[in-house]
């Protein structure tokens, strides 16, 4: 054989070997599916942190990073078949933004592509993991409501207005299992109870629910309201607020977005945080960890914020032991 020959022959056979994976993957655009439970919603914080945590870590939509977003707009009873879709695409992993119903539909439609999850109260009791330091299965992510979150809310405004005899906690009921929602109730009237306050619970499932529910409030003489705020509230976050305002009723939000936007005063974990976790966690999972192995991040922080022109607006004076007691005060 000629050497020109040999030379070309070398050339073609070593040409034609199947690349190394790890070169393979280097060429590979990741894909993540998106599963929201309302993406229309007027804070797009969560999605953005997502994204730019993801960008931080070397990933870039249209480069090496493909999203597919599911968005169940406010209604949970949309996450199977959206879930389903998103097995169907074969994406390499599924974000469940969409509280613990999404995570729960995602489960249900996959055992093999890996599941983070970003906002779920109690995943062990959930029944999506079956422990947080070693969750086991293809789902894991981060814990971001503990169950007395609701009863320290109730202190928190009883403690701005001592005045309040009667408050109100506003819920979307199918937000989150049953179970999860009786034990919201229960830690209130507890939290509710000790402090002597009568409790009324009262529902919502959407915006357009708004108004009714404080109706409700008005004629049963709430003096104050909590809201276990959900992502399905978020696209009327305004109409919320304006109630609160022109009713004259101290609110107290779990998400300090609410207070941000003009709401009273908020305590809860910073949820933002969890978004970004659950993009280290989709990166370690890309690099080929199992979310079997990758434990449950629960929050390392609670904040208070409080909206001092709001309490102004409301004819309150806050206390200055509270205030000193706020990470945040807005003026």
């Amino acid at each position: 054989m000629r050497r020109r020959t040999f030379l070309s022959f070398v050339a073609v056979a070593v040409a034609s070997r199947p690349l190394p994976a790890a070169v393979q993957q280097a060429d590979k655009a990741a894909r993540i599916g998106y599963l929201a439970m309302d993406m229309a919603g007027v804070d797009p914080s969560p999605r953005n942190t997502f994204l730019q945590a993801l960008r931080d870590l070397g990933y870039t939509e249209g480069r090496n990073l493909v999203i597919e977003y599911r968005d169940a707009e406010g209604k949970p009873e949309r996450f199977s078949a959206l879930a389903a879709e998103l097995v169907a695409l074969k994406v390499d992993v599924i974000l469940a933004g969409g509280g613990t119903l999404g995570a729960l539909a995602a489960k249900q439609a996959t055992t093999t592509i890996p599941i983070i999850f970003a906002v779920v109260g109690d995943p062990v009791a959930d029944g999506l993991v079956t422990s947080l330091a070693q969750p086991g299965g293809n789902v894991t992510g981060s814990s971001n409501i503990s169950m007395d979150l609701v009863g320290k809310l109730v202190e928190l405004l009883k403690e701005a207005v001592p005045s309040i005899s009667r408050i109100a906690l506003l819920l979307k009921p199918d937000s989150a299992p049953e179970r999860t929602m009786q034990g919201f109730r229960r830690e209130a009237d507890v939290a509710a109870q000790r402090l002597g306050l009568q409790l009324q619970v009262v529902e919502a499932r959407g915006p357009e629910d708004f108004d009714m529910a404080f109706l409700k409030m008005s004629k049963a003489g709430a003096d104050a309201v909590v809201v276990l705020v959900t992502g399905a509230f978020d696209s009327g976050q305004r109409r919320l607020l304006d109630l609160a305002a022109k009713n004259r009723l101290p609110t107290a939000y779990s998400f300090r977005g609410y207070v941000e936007a003009g709401g009273m005063m908020s305590y809860g974990p910073d949820h933002l945080d969890n978004f970004r976790r659950a993009a280290t966690y989709v990166d370690k999972i890309l690099k080929g960890i199992k979310p079997a192995d990758l434990p449950i991040q629960q929050p390392t922080k609670f904040e208070l914020v409080i909206n001092l022109k709001t309490a102004k607006a409301l004819g309150l004076t806050m206390p200055q032991l509270l205030l000193t007691r706020a990470d945040e005060v807005i003026e």
